[in-house]
């Protein structure tokens, strides 16, 4: 006759997680916020959702649309500047980048407006407030390594803004997103013509 045992191992007792206020908290939409969306009909886009921050995302993007414009200044110059064997080639593809940073720098204008702002194409301060250098080089190596040199400073630039922008601004966090992938692109492209 055999006699089963029964196991002595002691049961585990999973323990409550003890309540906290964040877990007590359902989500619920903000109604006043709702109801002030109803006036202020002249702010157009600009709801009570977007805060105090507008006025820094404004100057942000202001600051990125000078640096879209000196890109388009440099990438103009460097386009038609370029000489030699492979220069042909590689001033095409300068006058593609001035084009999609023109594109950048029209998308940046419009959403200043939009979020209440006005874009500023001051002339008198452009170089100032953009974070990337303009540069008349006339070497072709010079001017692959200037805008690669101007594209990872506006990668890092437009990082620094998304991560910034986090959840206060998700259409402006979405084009900042999409145009950071432009320029991604175009450093991977000029890394390679600098190796060659």
């Amino acid at each position: 006759m055999s006699t089963k045992t029964k196991s002595t191992k002691p049961k585990l007792k999973v323990k409550a997680k003890p309540e906290t206020a964040a877990s007590n908290t359902r989500l619920k939409l903000n109604t006043a916020a709702i109801d002030a969306a109803r006036n202020s009909l002249s702010r157009g886009a600009m709801t009570p959702h977007y805060g105090p921050w507008s006025q820094d995302i404004i100057q942000l993007l202001n600051d990125s649309l000078a640096t879209e414009l000196v890109c388009v200044l440099r990438y103009k110059r460097h386009h038609f500047t370029a000489q030699g064997l492979a220069s042909p080639k590689i001033a095409e593809e300068f006058l593609v980048h001035a084009q999609e940073e023109q594109g950048h720098a029209d998308r940046l204008a419009e959403r200043i407006v939009q979020l209440g702002g006005q874009p500023d194409f001051s002339p008198d301060s452009l170089a100032a407030r953009s974070h990337a250098a303009y540069n008349d080089a006339l070497d072709l190596k010079a001017m692959i390594r200037a805008n690669l040199v101007a594209e990872r400073v506006a990668i890092e630039t437009y990082s620094q803004i998304i991560t910034l922008i986090g959840d206060k601004d998700s259409t402006t966090r979405r084009l900042v997103e999409d145009i950071l992938s432009n320029e991604q692109e175009h450093a991977e492209e000029l890394k390679d013509w600098l190796a060659d």
